[in-house]
């Protein structure tokens, strides 16, 4: 029984997300790369975006060695124009719009204590947060309303619940695009469209030389280790969250079994952040 586009009763396909055609607007990064693996694997039609072609191309061939498919596209996601022709390009191709992810790096600044911090260093990764989830978001939604279904997903670290020292405008960032992206549950759910969040911090995976979008980190040398013997004694289960957990818990809110699931945010810290 068909429910709408690209919804399906359980057990008609085995895989996941069986030609969803997905957006992942900073797959080349860390957690861009494995959750556009994991999507693969599921059985997605992906669409690559990111500002850099050389680390969208890396994905592509992994996304093709599969057996899936992979389209990539250089574009700035804080480029309303285009973020607009590319999400009409996807539907032109596709025949729709399935499942829109928002991986884009902020330009978060860390390390410095509030008191010592500039109003421009704690207000970029707001600004830039809000504005890139909000084009990406509404281009989304205005497709898939159309279209009766579909699914919106980014991710944040948990910040916005507070009690961090040295983050920055992580926090405040976090709290501007969950709240954004509550709102837009709301108005969007009558249209068939489920808007979701991931909270997810400290993946060991992504701080591999070569994944690590922060400027400040890389310059630092962290390594994956590092990270691991930080973040995992922190943690309920006594472990960071690798990579793998975090697109497969992506994959399953994207796909029809969490087909009850909106307006709301997995937590996938390993218990490094209680709640939501």
């Amino acid at each position: 029984m068909i429910l709408g586009r690209g919804i399906v009763t359980p057990g008609m396909n085995e895989l996941l997300l069986h030609q969803k055609s997905t957006i992942i607007y900073g797959a080349g990064g860390g957690i861009g790369s494995g959750v556009a693996v994991e999507f693969a694997r599921q059985g997605a039609r992906l669409f690559l975006a990111g500002r850099t072609r050389e680390p969208l191309e890396r994905v592509a061939d992994q996304v093709t060695a599969l057996g899936g498919q992979a389209d990539v596209a250089v574009l700035d996601a804080l480029d309303e124009e285009a973020v607009e022709r590319h999400a009409d390009s996807v539907v032109a191709t596709a025949g729709g719009l399935d499942v829109s992810i928002n991986l884009i790096s902020r330009g978060d600044v860390q390390g410095t204590p509030l008191t010592e911090m500039t109003t421009e260093d704690l207000l970029a990764p707001v600004v830039t947060g809000l504005r890139t989830n909000f084009l990406t978001a509404r281009a989304a939604a205005r497709r898939m309303g159309r279209q009766g279904s579909g699914v919106i997903l980014t991710v944040t670290s948990g910040s916005s619940r507070g009690g961090h020292p040295l983050m920055g405008g992580t926090g405040p960032a976090d709290a501007a695009v969950e709240s954004l992206l509550r709102y837009l549950a709301v108005e969007a759910g009558p249209q068939g469209v489920r808007v979701l969040g991931v909270w997810t911090a400290g993946v060991p995976e992504t701080f591999a030389l070569g994944h690590d979008t922060n400027e400040a980190r890389r310059a630092m040398g962290i390594t994956p280790e590092q990270i691991e013997a930080m973040i995992g004694p922190r943690t309920m289960l006594g472990r960071a969250p690798r990579l793998a957990q975090v697109a497969q818990s992506i994959a399953f809110l994207a796909s029809d079994r969490a087909a009850g699931i909106t307006g709301t945010t997995l937590n996938v810290t390993c218990g490094l952040v209680a709640g939501p």
